[in-house]
């Protein structure tokens, strides 16, 4: 063995024979509890060592094909103990444990690589998998042809039109990059699906919260909407319909506070403080709509658009851009408070364009972080104005008492937010 394994690998070789140990005893732990598996604790742990043991030997020879002929003869040894044990249930084909063996011994030879950390995730990941098989079952069950199709439309978005988009400026002020616009609409789509998804996934009859929750992850104007009609409509279900447009509202504040995170980590100073004035304030009445809302059994289940659909991702994106356009355009010429007026018609219509277009302003420098929440503050506040009117109108005088206050109450937040941290 050489000089440089013995410095470099030979010291840490026992703690990495651990860590294959520890990660070999998860992943058969899991396959320990299932009677059809052929492989179990003993049978991981020895394959996990034995993926180290080969990067080991592979190091001191110098010779990756010691790795490849390892994996293949754990891959027969699996295979053949499936194919020879004559009391094998048709219940387990035995595919799942072949590959949770193979991917063991892959993991056992990350971990030679100092890899270890990423091992142990993917093991913890693998052995999550392993363990809610019985879960994920009933979810892909219960995922409709329309609900397919969204993920193959979000695939589509994400792995294929957004490589293909150039990433330059095609505009003065550099703005109207198209992989940029892309990209952002690809964030704001995958955030939408997953509650479009879940949103399709919960049925009718589940909690109030869910449904708030999700819906404001796709469109809490549209449930708001939805649910003010459907409370004037039928009074016995006001309620429980103004719990779930003022838990949508509050969820928006969240998920403009995780945009801004992921988009200008560089603004969480600013943005997570006043964000989290608005979420605590609008809370308060929140909790107490809850204590006295009844639960319907059959409530309405909201039926949105699908936002990974090229008509709804394309609408977005023009928005975006023309937002994008018009925040640089009188930024530049009014200074903040051109971007104030875009933030105030922006708000009307989308406030995720205008969050990501401050917070593009404010990632290229131009204009402060504090200006860049300001903006996103404003548009926050014409939505809710927006949405109190659609409940005015839609909802009636009655409905609007209902949820005045729970819509007002994150509004009020977010102004003490501004004016204590912007």
């Amino acid at each position: 063995m050489d000089e440089n394994l013995l410095s470099s690998g030979e010291l840490g070789a026992p703690l990495k024979f651990l860590t294959s140990l520890a990660i070999g005893l998860l992943l058969g732990l899991q396959r320990e509890r299932t009677p059809s598996a052929k492989a179990g604790l003993r049978t991981f742990a020895l394959v996990a060592l034995f993926g180290t043991a080969s990067g080991l030997i592979a190091d001191a020879a110098q010779s990756t094909w010691i790795i490849a002929t390892s994996l293949v003869l754990v891959g027969l040894m699996i295979i053949a103990a499936y194919r020879h044990e004559g009391d094998r249930t048709e219940a387990d084909s035995g595919t799942t444990t072949v590959i949770a063996v193979l991917l063991c011994f892959g993991l056992g030879v990350m971990v030679w690589y100092d890899r270890s950390q990423l091992a142990v995730a993917v093991a913890i990941v693998a052995t999550v998998l392993l363990h809610f098989k019985t879960e994920l079952h009933g979810f892909s069950e219960r995922l409709s042809q329309r609900d397919l199709a969204s993920i193959l439309q979000f695939a589509v978005l994400t792995f294929i039109v957004l490589p293909l988009l150039p990433d330059r400026g095609f505009d003065p002020y550099g703005v109207l990059n198209p992989h940029h616009i892309w990209l952002m609409v690809v964030l704001v789509s995958g955030v939408s699906l997953a509650g479009y998804l879940a949103l399709h996934l919960v049925g009718p009859g589940k909690s109030q919260l869910l449904i708030g929750a999700f819906g404001g992850l796709v469109s809490s104007t549209a449930t708001t909407l939805v649910y003010a009609r459907e409370g004037r409509a039928q009074p016995a279900r006001a309620p429980s319909g103004s719990v779930i447009i003022a838990i949508s509202n509050l969820v928006v504040l969240a998920r403009l506070a995780v945009i801004s995170a992921v988009v200008a980590p560089g603004a969480v100073h600013v943005t997570l403080p006043v964000f989290g004035c608005g979420l605590v304030l609008g809370a308060v009445p929140l909790l107490n709509r809850l204590r006295t809302a009844m639960i319907v059994p059959d409530l309405k289940v909201l039926e949105l658009s699908n936002p990974t659909q090229l008509r709804v991702a394309l609408g977005f994106g023009a928005i975006y851009a023309i937002v994008l356009v018009g925040s640089a355009w009188l930024s530049e010429r009014a200074g903040s408070q051109g971007l104030y007026a875009v933030a105030v018609v922006s708000g009307l219509v989308d406030v995720d364009a205008i969050t990501l277009s401050s917070l593009n302003l404010f990632a290229g420098g131009g204009v402060t972080a504090a200006v860049a929440v300001t903006a996103i503050g404003i548009a926050y506040l014409a939505a809710v104005a927006f949405k109190l009117a659609v409940v005015l109108v839609i909802g009636g005088i009655d409905f609007l008492r209902r949820v005045a206050l729970a819509l007002l109450a994150p509004a009020l937040g977010i102004v003490a937010g501004l004016l204590l941290f912007a």
